[in-house]
């Protein structure tokens, strides 16, 4: 059975650095909670003794109209949760199945369409990171040259400013940073912006100055507001992104691209 819920916590969570740190307590409050409750602006700001005024500011620093419309979505998609989860198996799929319905409230489809018409554009692409994310560019670098995508991952530190020379407006520059705050990465990302080339961020951190050097921003959930964050792969939620781009990628142009699929694999299976 699908289990699939529009949901408000990650955006929350992806704008959590934007706070105050009275907007923090508030969004520390709407993250944690599990039970159903009267949200009106009036109870609420008596539980929390914060002013109407105050749910408002935090409400439209998440991307509402008002606090209004904010409560409106919580409630509808509002699951309560079970409190303890003793089966370690049980726990870490149900911490895969949070992970998932944060992916499908923060996935923007119309967004994954406009990176793929990018890479179908740009004469080459580059993807960068660091740590996991780094992995993560390896893997996307390994799947798109099977189809066809001029496309190299960047790893090293000193790779990423030397490549930082070289971008023009042909190319593409994907950086994949959870925290945003990868020097390397943001200072590829912001000479190749400058050079034209197209840019795109993959990140768990929703920043204004973002949009100053980056064409697209695509959120991912934090592995940190998750109650067995620790046992999940940080690479999770980047290589979901990564399969979602990929699959709108290959519909563009399916049977020509399987083809490409297929003839890569038969290569490396040593066959004509």
């Amino acid at each position: 059975m699908e289990y699939y819920v529009k949901s408000v916590v990650p955006i929350i969570e992806s704008n959590y650095d934007n706070f105050t740190n009275l907007e923090k307590t508030i969004a520390d409050f709407f993250i944690t909670n599990q039970k159903k409750m009267d949200f009106s602006a009036k109870k609420i700001s008596e539980k929390l003794f914060v002013s109407e005024a105050s749910l408002s500011r935090f409400a439209k620093k998440c991307g509402y109209r008002g606090y209004r419309e904010f409560v409106y979505q919580y409630e509808e998609t509002f699951v309560e949760k079970k409190e303890s989860i003793q089966e370690h198996t049980r726990m870490v799929l149900n911490t895969y199945q949070e992970l998932l319905n944060k992916i499908y409230s923060l996935m923007n489809e119309q967004q994954i369409r406009r990176i793929c018409k990018y890479m179908s554009e740009m004469r080459r692409v580059f993807v960068c990171g660091g740590g996991s994310s780094g992995l993560a560019a390896r893997e996307m670098e390994l799947r798109f040259m099977r189809i066809g995508v001029d496309i190299n991952s960047i790893q090293d530190t000193d790779l990423m400013r030397m490549h930082a020379v070289f971008q023009n407006e042909n190319n593409m520059v994907i950086g994949i940073s959870i925290s945003g705050e990868k020097e390397e990465v943001i200072y590829l990302l912001k000479e190749a912006h400058k050079k034209k080339a197209k840019t795109v961020l993959i990140t768990a951190r929703n920043k204004d100055v973002y949009e100053q050097f980056c064409d697209e921003v695509v959120l991912i959930p934090s592995l940190t507001y998750l109650n067995h964050g620790n046992v999940i792969s940080p690479q999770f939620p980047i290589l979901m992104i990564i399969d979602l781009i990929y699959s709108c990628y290959v519909e563009q142009d399916k049977y020509y691209k399987e083809t490409l699929h297929d003839n890569t694999v038969k290569a490396l299976k040593g066959e004509q």
